[in-house]
């Protein structure tokens, strides 16, 4: 059955505003070029949207020829204001922006483990405050929140989730009190980071795949046909209360010491470095794991291919012990990986080279479970580890999960790091006030 007319404008101007996002400016020729509509029909949309307030002529083509040179229309960009927050455990990020996403204003503030609820909360909410004023955002149409934890698919709030600090949910509340006009929306810190890899990073090609968060702790997050996958009860991707081997025990269902968290968090990486002899130079400002694997990357990269190290080794051996059921490690008091400490002492490139080795085997075991499940033919590896370790971490990881999965897999660097969960909240506050903005078009 053919659309009504009222539906196919509402389909056309949609899409026409959707060209204008990703793309920027377009002259009507372009904009007919994109669609594929007809010269009359753009002109009509054109002028539709600009009566609507939500197009007007940002500047002209520049395009020699005879004649007017032809106008640039672009989105509204002040019609309305976002905010995006990257709440974790030790801190507040914000930033504010227009609705074609140009950066406005952006900030940071720490806050401690040992501070309360209520002070916590007026920290973070002072900080929105703050930054939508100095950018000159009077109102806040839209404001997207990525936080660690589960999301409840039912009601799209923040759970309870053992671990956290009690602020992060109370935080949600206290925005939406605060900024009564606003839309105020959370979602989980990793599935953002992968919404932005994928619109924006390594992952921009990939229809499917997984990002493997590899930062203060670990997650994940599932994309299947271009859908992002949150599982039954919000939480698909908690990978880091997967049992692994090289663990003092179990996890439980409130604590996932004894998973792969135990392995591949920042605490875990920091251990394991040491262990190596791997230090950070001083006055490095990002998350000390990724500083380590930072250092160990460039240690190898300047004493050339290989140096230091003794090629690809089995799983288990460089700088670990071997590969043991999950509780079994830790039965004789030797904890993880306690054989490997004096692995590659003999130089900085050696301790380097092992300890990206050592690291790798951790982190392809995640991986390659992952891969055993659902092949998803490319895994990314995100946060601000896997960014540090870039494609030299990425290489070591893919050739031991080819050895442990019989799928093939590609692994690959993630490009936004820690900012990947940022850009992507800022992304789906555009997303969200663009639901609420173009809904008129389809009346």
């Amino acid at each position: 059955m053919p659309a009504s007319p009222s539906t196919a404008r509402a389909i056309n101007d949609r899409l026409a505003l959707r060209l204008l996002q990703q793309q920027g400016p377009l002259t009507a020729a372009q904009l007919k070029q994109h669609t594929g509509l007809s010269r009359p029909t753009v002109a009509d949309l054109v002028d539709r949207l600009a009566a609507s307030g939500l197009i007007q002529v940002v500047g002209e083509a520049g395009e020699q020829r005879r004649g007017p040179n032809a106008k640039l229309y672009g989105i509204v960009a002040d019609r309305a204001h976002l905010a995006a927050l990257d709440v974790r455990t030790e801190g507040v990020s914000v930033l504010v922006s227009d609705l074609v996403g140009r950066v406005l204003g952006e900030a940071s503030v720490p806050i401690g483990g040992d501070t309360g609820t209520g002070h916590a909360v007026e920290q973070a909410v002072a900080l929105v405050e703050r930054v939508a004023k100095e950018a000159g955002a009077d109102r806040l149409h839209t404001v997207g929140i990525g936080a660690p934890g589960l999301i409840d698919p039912a009601t799209g709030e923040l759970r309870d989730s053992g671990g956290l600090p009690a602020w992060h949910r109370r935080l949600v509340a206290v925005l939406q009190e605060r900024l009564p006009a606003a839309r105020v929306t959370v979602e989980n810190e990793t599935n953002l980071a992968a919404l932005a890899e994928q619109r924006d990073g390594a992952a921009r090609d990939r229809d499917t795949f997984v990002l493997l968060w590899l930062g203060f702790g670990t997650g994940a997050a599932v994309v299947l046909d271009g859908h992002l996958r949150r599982g039954a009860s919000g939480g698909t991707g908690e990978i880091g209360f997967l049992p692994v081997p090289w663990t003092r025990g179990l996890p439980s269902a409130t604590d996932c010491a004894g998973g792969f968290h135990s392995l591949a968090s920042s605490a875990a990486i920091t251990e394991l470095a040491g262990r190596h002899g791997v230090t950070a130079p001083p006055g490095t400002e990002e998350p000390l794991g990724a500083g380590l694997v930072r250092a160990a990357v460039q240690a190898v990269s300047a004493g050339g291919a290989g140096a230091g190290d003794a090629g690809v080794v089995p799983v288990g051996v460089a700088g670990d012990v071997g590969v043991v059921p999950a509780g079994v490690a830790g039965a004789g008091g030797a904890g993880v990986g306690s054989a490997g400490g004096a692995a590659g002492a003999g130089s900085a490139e050696g301790g380097a080279g092992a300890f990206l080795d050592a690291l790798a085997d951790r982190v392809a075991l995640g991986v390659a479970s992952v891969v055993a499940v659902l092949d998803p033919g490319c895994v990314v590896l995100g946060g601000e580890v896997g960014h540090a370790g870039g494609e030299e971490l990425a290489g070591r990881v893919e050739e031991r999960t080819r050895r442990m999965a019989p799928l093939p897999t590609e692994v690959r660097a993630g490009v936004l790091g820690g900012a990947a969960v940022l850009r992507g909240a800022l992304l789906t506050a555009r997303e969200a006030a663009q639901e609420v903005l173009f809904a008129p078009l389809d009346r």
